[in-house]
């Protein structure tokens, strides 16, 4: 009995671009025989086909797939049929999450090959055991991972990657007993960097505080292995790793009553070598690292020297553990809308200051201070806090006049449409002429290919392929043509919708600034204004698209300082600053607002194409 004919995909994958085996076009012919015994040939004529070429199963990170799923995802189509179930992926847990994803869907899965088809009871069954076979894969990978840590932490080597502040990984050879030779890795001390670490641990002993020690470090400018400045979270790392650790039997005792996995006999805590521990981290790309506890760690000792005693050792994790209270924690709540846009002119990012205090209407009172410059306690940087509820207000006042329709930025942005709707015509006009002739080549490439039925056993055949492959070749030169084009028309420049919603937006804000709340009054800011850069009395807004090397900044004649006379730079805010001034020079002057000469940034995508050119104000 014939299905319903439902809208049905097809998908294919062919790791090559080659005519061997399982090629693309007979997978498809494969997936429309089955379709049209199944679902009729209304469905088979109608399939919708999504194919990867040259695209490994290794992964979802396919072009097509990733097509095909979002149209899954709007209900595009009833069912997926494939030829062979690795078509999709060769990794079992990937495909038992696309399974599941299809089931939620409400979408058929079909394998043509192992009669794979979950509309059915059995291929419902199929979809459980194949996420069987995904937890059994995960678990089975888990724990080949831990047995490989524990093979690994016997020989005590190094594994490989950033190696430690204070040493360097060489290459060791070695003669097994049938001959061959083998090669580990292992850490060599590097006497100028391990004075660092010595460094470290001594301000940390004095201060009994990551923050003083980072702003010691910052006055002294030790710097890491990369060149860049210590800040607590390095410092912290380092002060915590146990590589720095002399292995001693006070060392073992330590990590006994912690209950880490031991992998080296307290014999082999000698007083002389290092330490070195696995698993003391679950590290995955795209999300933050996991620290995990000691009684997970797979600890042996090394075949580098230690360098830190272990009382002193034990005496830093003692004080680390008992400070953990005191760690920064990032507000949540606060008012500000310029949080990740302000940058002060050093080069450092600015952020609120919580004060506590609030204005006669209610407002949360708050300057913007240099991150470097709390740091640093004022050695490094010393540019003075801005007012944040003057420059918020100033920011939103301009913002808003951008969608003046008199505005000079609104007029260079129907300026900028129009010279984009003209590039459109034009490379649309292209791509119909390419399309043309891709149409006579393909054309001709089926008539040749009728005409070497007829001639298959003369030496016109010959002359026949050639012309074909001759042709295959410039169809192919189109097809790349046309795909550029089709970038360029769809994504390369603004296009006439976005310049038409980055008014709307501009003019929503405009209108209901005051009933926006901070999250709203943010996005807003944001689809127009890359960043802004404090230089103790002026605020430079930097538009999107706008190449700050080869222009002057929009300016603010703001000067909405705050009083820095207090010794950690707080400043509360409360004071009206004296460098906001009325007449001309006002917070809120419309003559100093951002776009004064707009232009097109040819090339550049989306709202980013607008930019200031030299002298604006």
């Amino acid at each position: 009995m014939a299905k319903t004919a439902d809208t049905i995909a097809i998908y294919s994958r062919k790791s090559r671009y080659t005519g061997k085996g399982e090629s693309i076009g007979n997978q498809i012919d494969l997936c429309r025989e089955y379709i049209r015994t199944h679902y009729g040939d209304a469905a088979a004529e109608h399939a919708v086909v999504f194919e990867d070429e040259g695209f490994s199963g290794g992964n979802l990170n396919r072009p097509d797939f990733k097509k095909m799923m979002t149209a899954a995802k709007d209900r595009k189509f009833k069912a997926i049929v494939v030829y062979r179930l690795d078509r999709i992926s060769r990794n079992i847990s990937d495909f038992s999450s696309l399974i599941e994803e299809l089931g939620r869907l409400g979408i058929d899965f079909v394998s043509i090959r192992e009669s794979f088809d979950t509309s059915s009871p059995m291929g419902r069954a199929m979809m459980y055991i194949a996420s069987v076979f995904s937890q059994l894969e995960r678990e089975t990978i888990a724990e080949r991972i831990r047995d490989n840590m524990h093979e690994l932490a016997k020989t005590g080597r190094w594994l490989g990657g950033t190696t430690p502040t204070g040493y360097a990984s060489e290459s060791v050879k070695s003669i097994t007993v049938d001959g061959k030779t083998k090669k580990a890795c292992k850490l060599k001390l590097l006497p100028d960097e391990a004075e660092i670490i010595y460094k470290i641990f001594d301000l940390y002993e004095q201060y009994d505080s990551l923050t003083m020690t980072e702003t010691e470090l910052l006055r002294q400018g030790i710097k890491t292995k990369t060149g860049r400045s210590f800040t607590r979270f390095s410092i912290k790392s380092i002060l915590q790793n146990p590589v720095y650790l002399i292995a001693d039997k006070d060392a073992y005792q330590y990590f006994v009553d912690n209950e880490a996995e031991l992998f080296s006999p307290e014999s082999d805590f000698d007083g002389v070598r290092g330490v070195l521990a696995y698993n003391r981290s679950d590290q995955e790309k795209g999300r933050a690292t996991v620290y995990n506890p000691i009684s997970e760690w797979i600890v042996s000792v090394g075949e580098h020297p230690g360098i830190i005693s272990s009382n002193r050792w034990i005496r830093v994790q003692e004080s680390l553990e008992r400070n953990k209270s005191k760690s920064y924690h990032k507000s949540r709540g606060n008012e500000a809308l310029l949080t990740g846009l302000l940058w002060c002119s050093c080069g450092s990012r600015m952020y609120p200051k919580v004060t506590g205090r609030k204005t006669a209407d209610g407002q949360v009172v708050f300057p913007y201070m240099c991150k470097l410059k709390e740091r640093s306690r004022r050695e490094l940087c010393n540019v003075r806090n801005a007012n944040g509820n003057l420059l918020d207000a100033a920011i939103c006042e301009q913002v808003k006049h951008l969608a003046d329709h008199s505005s000079d930025f609104m007029k260079q942005l129907e300026k900028a449409k129009s010279a984009h709707a003209g590039n459109r015509s034009e490379f649309e006009t292209k791509l119909s002429t390419l399309r043309k002739e891709q149409a006579e080549t393909q054309r001709k490439i089926n008539a040749l290919i009728d005409s070497l039925a007829d001639f298959s056993d003369s030496t016109a055949a010959v002359h026949l392929k050639k012309r074909i492959e001759e042709l295959n070749a410039q169809d192919a030169t189109l097809s790349s043509r046309i795909r550029e084009l089709e970038s360029l028309t769809d994504n390369g420049v603004l296009g006439g919708i976005e310049f038409d919603v980055m008014r709307q937006l501009l003019t929503v804000f405009h209108d209901n600034i005051d009933d926006m709340t901070v999250t709203q009054k943010r996005a807003a800011i944001r689809t127009v204004v890359r960043k802004v850069v404090w230089d103790g009395k002026v605020a430079h807004v930097v538009l999107f698209g706008s190449p700050e090397d080869e222009i002057d900044w929009t300016t603010f004649p703001v000067d909405p300082e705050e009083d820095d006379n207090d010794p950690e730079g707080g400043g509360d805010g409360s004071d009206s600053p004296s460098g906001v001034r009325s007449g001309e020079d006002s917070i809120l002057n419309a003559s100093a607002g951002i776009g004064r000469k707009p232009c097109l940034a040819g090339g550049v995508k989306g709202i980013h194409g607008l930019h200031q050119s030299n002298g604006s104000n």
